[in-house]
């Protein structure tokens, strides 16, 4: 067998391997939210402890993201892989057999903390199996199964069994089953990085955001130093930036516009689960068509339009009255734009910014602290919000976090390759690219 083929092979498995693993993440996470108005009646709970318990898992998701991304580096991708799909899978059978707010809140810390492990893993591993010219179109696919599973086909999955099954606790309990399949598939199939062909950087030699002529450190016996060297290129606290807003108009609208369908526009259980997996319809087309365009048409420029047309359409949702198709279409475009964005600064941008050795700990970084702010503080806001001034307003602060991710994305440096490698035989230096 070619060394060629052979890599060829790998990436395409590694990638659907990577991609389900990410969609159990979504599903395990957001199942939560097309429930809640079942758990609402039988725990006592309100629209502030909603806002409560996925700002906490949120939480320790970025917690987890922070360290995990950089630790991965020196244990192994799959170690880290295997044991985070094993164990937030039983975080959600956990889930059902929650008995009020205090332990559910308890086991989604834990399930944050295992999903959080996973995730810039994750990334990290899809941007080593994927060749230069494909890793946009691969980390979009591998981050677009979030929202499939998570948003769009998990409120669709949630309604229609509790048709069927006692109770809400019956649900959760179902999901254990296929994490752990996809554990075992994911021990027989990811290789660690020493296995792999190594592929060039898109900005091999990434200039610093400052004007200090120390390299950045890649010395893995000092934590704190490699964790803080991605801070020194310019990219990174602009893509925190923009995640931060992207992930709190995605995750605010994930977790409250199922309430407020039902709640404020008198929408029943059932068409809710329609409109509500727009958002995840959209936001998986989204991640895989922006990150597929951005490898020709450039990282900012794509990202930019997707997310003016989101704001465009959630402004139109929020005056839209309860007419299903159009609140579903309207949803699915929002998601479009803001997820596929959320996935190119996640996983793409953040790694092109960096040295291949600072992959991981960059993709951690980015996704870590936007995710305590996007995916912890902003549905607890949320949730305040819907609780004191009506679930109506929770829909300006996602504008809010649209508009914020706008503004951050204007000023990225463009990494795609394709795009770096046309300025360079144009005369325009990699320094007049990526750098301040």
């Amino acid at each position: 067998m070619k060394p060629k083929e052979y890599d060829i092979r790998y990436e395409r498995s590694a990638v659907l391997v990577l991609s389900l693993g990410f969609g159990l993440v979504g599903l395990d996470r957001w199942i939560i939210s097309p429930l809640f108005p079942s758990m609402m009646k039988d725990l006592g709970l309100d629209y502030q402890d909603l806002g409560n318990v996925v700002g906490a898992l949120g939480l320790a998701w970025g917690a987890a993201a922070l360290v995990m991304g950089g630790i991965s580096d020196r244990l192994g991708r799959r170690k880290v892989l295997v044991g985070s799909l094993v164990l937030f899978s039983v975080c959600s059978l956990l889930t059902g057999f929650a008995t009020g707010l205090f332990s559910l809140l308890l086991v989604r810390v834990v399930m944050g903390v295992t999903e959080g492990a996973f995730t810039p893993t994750a990334v990290a591993a899809t941007a080593e199996a994927s060749r230069p010219h494909r890793r946009g179109l691969n980390m979009g696919m591998q981050q677009s199964t979030f929202a499939l599973f998570g948003i769009g086909l998990g409120p669709i999955i949630a309604t229609q069994l509790l048709l069927v099954l006692p109770s809400w606790h019956w649900i959760f309990g179902l999901l254990l089953i296929p994490g752990l399949v996809l554990a075992w598939f994911t021990l027989r199939t990811i290789r660690e990085t020493d296995q792999l062909p190594a592929f060039e950087s898109a900005v091999p030699a990434a200039p610093l955001a400052t004007s200090s002529p120390t390299p950045p450190s890649t010395s893995a016996s000092t934590d704190a130093v490699r964790w803080l060297d991605v801070f020194r290129y310019r990219n990174i606290p602009l893509a925190i930036l923009g995640l931060c807003g992207a992930m709190t108009c995605i995750f605010v609208l994930s977790a409250m516009v199922p309430s407020y369908l039902v709640d404020h526009l008198g929408i029943g259980t059932s068409a809710m689960g329609v409109i509500a997996s727009g958002i995840g319809f959209g936001a998986f087309a989204g991640q895989l068509v922006v990150p597929g365009l951005s490898d020709k048409f450039g990282r900012k420029p794509v990202a930019v339009v997707a997310l003016v047309m989101a704001m465009c359409m959630l402004i139109a949702f929020i005056v839209q009255g309860p007419v299903v198709p159009v609140l579903f279409l309207l949803l699915f475009f929002v998601a479009f734009g803001a997820m596929g964005c959320l996935g190119l600064l996640a996983g793409t941008v953040a790694v092109e910014s960096v040295p291949p050795s600072l992959m991981a700990a960059a993709a951690g970084t980015v996704i870590g602290v936007a995710e305590i702010f996007g995916g912890g503080v902003a549905p607890s806001v949320s949730g305040f919000l819907a609780q004191n001034y009506g679930i109506e307003y929770v829909l300006y602060l996602a504008l809010g976090g649209l508009l914020l991710c706008v503004v951050a994305t204007s000023f990225l440096r463009e990494t795609a390759p394709t795009r770096v490698a046309s300025r360079s035989k144009d005369g325009v230096g990699l320094t007049g690219v990526s750098g301040m």
